[in-house]
């Protein structure tokens, strides 16, 4: 069988590398190429174990006119996304998002694109298989509470608050109920409840020697439950992003979130 041909876009990021490690130690995949808008100081990308170097553009629309790839996979940012997926489907390459901050516009765009295309689009908001397994449980536990909030924690440089897997919580256990909100009559701190999502109260913590911690905490009469996920290591999403990419292939259109890949 011919390996599975993968270009990363945004590749010089965090997750890029991990992206891009992890389908070079893969034998049914092939990366052949990675696309940033900083270029690497030799003019050339190497692999992160060192065995060799791949092409390397600021530009995908170059990239794929210069290398035979059947999966992009994204982890840039969401304006850079959104730029990349038309190019992708016009060279009718299926693409694996990991991308936050797509908006419901974005992802009905990419639907409709892809179908036209007949390529296959996969996007998560998270790749860790314990964060999925977290929403599968908040999703069983919301409808037995009252009260729930979502506190993430993430390092002080991420650019979005909160995260898109805080978000996706939240709209999960949100589904077809509203949750109760304590309102104080003096909020002496403007903000300090945090987001109302549907009564569910979002909360985010920005600090250095953090990675991605999200807990949701449920009450009830006389109880509580808390439910929580910690990432200590990027390796975490590599399982994840593996399975996307064996998987995008195989359908046609929009799929939103590990937990459909996994059956959940």
């Amino acid at each position: 069988m011919n390996p599975l041909k993968v270009v990363v876009h945004g590749v010089n990021g965090r997750m890029g590398q991990v992206a891009l490690g992890a389908v070079a130690g893969q034998d049914d995949m092939e990366p052949v190429g990675g696309v940033d808008i900083r270029p690497p100081q030799s003019g050339e990308l190497r692999l992160p174990d060192g065995s060799r170097t791949i092409p390397f553009s600021t530009s995908l629309e170059e990239m794929l006119g210069q290398v035979e790839a059947r999966v992009v996979v994204d982890f840039s940012n969401a304006g850079a996304c959104v730029r990349a997926f038309p190019v992708a489907a016009a060279h009718g390459v299926n693409m694996v998002i990991g991308t936050t901050g797509l908006t419901d516009a974005n992802l009905g765009e990419m639907e409709r694109v892809a179908r036209e295309r007949g390529i296959g689009v996969f996007v998560a908001p998270n790749f860790a298989l314990g964060a999925v397994l977290l929403a599968h449980l908040a999703r069983i536990a919301a409808p037995f509470f009252d009260y729930a909030d979502v506190v993430e924690m993430h390092h002080e440089t991420k650019i979005d608050a909160p995260s898109g897997t805080a978000l996706a919580l939240a709209r999960a256990i949100a589904e077809g109920k509203s949750f109760q909100r304590n309102v104080p009559e003096k909020e002496t701190l403007p903000g300090t409840r945090g987001g109302d999502l549907s009564g569910v109260s979002v909360h985010s913590v920005r600090q250095p020697g953090r990675m991605a911690h999200h807990e949701v905490i449920f009450g009830g009469l006389g109880q509580t439950l808390f439910l929580r996920h910690d990432t200590v290591g990027r390796d975490c999403y590599v399982p994840g992003i593996l399975r996307a990419v064996r998987e995008v292939v195989k359908f046609k259109g929009l799929v939103v979130g590990l937990e459909k890949l996994l059956g959940l």
